[in-house]
């Protein structure tokens, strides 16, 4: 049993060490090639770099002058923010309203929540920037609702699934003792959601951090964000690319959001356990 034990043990850690490798040599990559020239990047990719392609920071610095960094990034900041705690916020309600009030009504709205999480984006891409343009959301602040509308799905499917299994006893004595429905969630309710709201949170704001076609198609070039200003920065005449530029500040934008993950990451898997199992 034990030899049994160990050999599954092993071909475990094998399986997860290769699918670890698949997903981090990549990221690899992107660092490795941040320090070297334009030229040297196109002609040995995959080449450590070496006293002759080595060109420290230069990169960096080139990246930071030529992306307008410092706007994009409080850009992306405010944008990601915002949306996470709008997203947060109102979907926790939401889907507190459609578990605690059982109707026709609650029963439609989920399942449409749900259907949205399987529209692609691009069946409503351009109908949505007509419709935004047009309603005055196509501003740094403005484009937080649509997020709210994109991130909805996934959200309520979560906060629903986690509600389920709260004891509604609690919500009661609540109720007995003075509070309505909205004193009862927020003093009640949204602190037991908290591995779920991180959950949330986290997904999210991963999401809206390196979106770039959303920002892309509403915001323009005038209010770059991150992925943006990132695109535009690095692109030369005739279609030519710097990647040296293009590496180090891919490196710069995912620095902020990787902190942010291994933070958080122990709330992930419990979070999404708890609201699709009980879902």
């Amino acid at each position: 049993m034990n030899s049994d034990k160990r050999i599954k043990n092993g071909i475990t850690f094998v399986f997860l060490l290769f699918w670890s490798t698949v997903f981090l040599f990549p990221i690899y990559l992107v660092i490795l090639n941040s320090f070297k020239s334009k030229f040297n990047i196109v002609g040995s990719p995959f080449k450590f770099p070496d006293k002759d392609t080595f060109v420290g920071i230069e990169n960096y610095v080139n990246g930071i002058r030529m992306s307008d960094l410092i706007p994009s990034f409080l850009r992306t900041l405010i944008i990601t923010v915002g949306s996470v705690l709008v997203i947060v916020f109102f979907t926790s309600m939401a889907a507190w309203f459609i578990v605690r009030v059982k109707s026709k009504f609650t029963k439609t709205i989920y399942y449409l929540f749900l259907f949205s999480m399987i529209v692609p984006f691009q069946m409503v891409m351009f109908t949505m920037v007509y419709i935004c343009t047009k309603l005055g959301l196509n501003s740094v602040l403005g484009i937080i609702p649509v997020y709210l509308g994109f991130g909805s799905g996934m959200s309520v499917f979560l906060f629903a699934g986690f509600i389920r299994g709260l004891p509604l006893e609690i919500e009661e004595a609540a109720m007995i003792d003075g509070c309505g429905p909205i004193r009862t969630f927020f003093t009640v309710v949204f602190p037991m959601l908290k591995p779920t709201a991180i959950t949330v949170a986290i997904l999210n704001a991963m999401w809206i951090w390196n979106d770039f076609l959303l920002p892309y198609l509403l915001l323009g070039t005038q209010n770059k964000t991150l992925s943006v200003a990132i695109q535009i920065a690095t692109q030369g005449a005739y279609g030519s690319i710097d990647w040296g530029g293009f590496m180090a500040m891919l490196v710069l934008a995912i620095i902020p959001i990787v902190i942010f993950y291994l933070f958080c990451q122990k709330y992930i898997i419990k979070g999404v356990i708890d609201g699709a199992v009980k879902g």
